[in-house]
């Protein structure tokens, strides 16, 4: 029985801290592999700062056509037919318009009247335009 009891402490060996084997060394744990986390690979953008677009405009924009649209109807007496409006522009923006232009969009019409539409419905907002005329394009009276 004296083989089971610490000489030390006079506890049994179960209970005694000296006659517990030695702990194993505690291996760290190994990390998860790191995952893949996107970066940012752009500065952040300061307020004030014109924005870069990465890839040219396919077609263009309404706000690009606001001033065609305005300065044709001035030189036709401030109002056209809205059958002779698109002809006419076609023929004045000519090499102006982009490739992607041409191509029709989710309506079956050229983009480019499409964006004109679009230019139109702004300059109404705006007051340029005189709204509720169907089948002309009519500068408003403040022009």
């Amino acid at each position: 029985m004296a083989e089971d009891y610490c000489e030390l402490c006079d506890l049994p060996l179960s209970q005694c801290v000296h006659g517990r084997p030695e702990p194993k060394p505690v291996e760290p744990e190994k990390a998860p592999p790191a995952s893949r986390v996107r970066t940012r690979t752009t500065t952040p953008r300061v307020p004030g700062t014109p924005v870069r677009k990465s890839a040219p405009r396919k077609w263009t924009s309404p706000d690009e056509l606001k001033a065609p649209i305005v300065a044709l109807l001035q030189e036709s007496g401030g109002e056209l037919p809205a059958d002779e409006v698109f002809p006419t522009l076609d023929e004045r923006l000519g090499e102006a318009l982009r490739p992607g232009d041409r191509e029709p969009s989710p309506t079956g019409e050229p983009r480019w009247q499409l964006a004109a539409r679009k230019a139109r419905r702004v300059l109404q907002d705006e007051g340029v335009l005189e709204p509720g005329t169907p089948g002309v394009w009519r500068l408003s009276a403040a022009d």
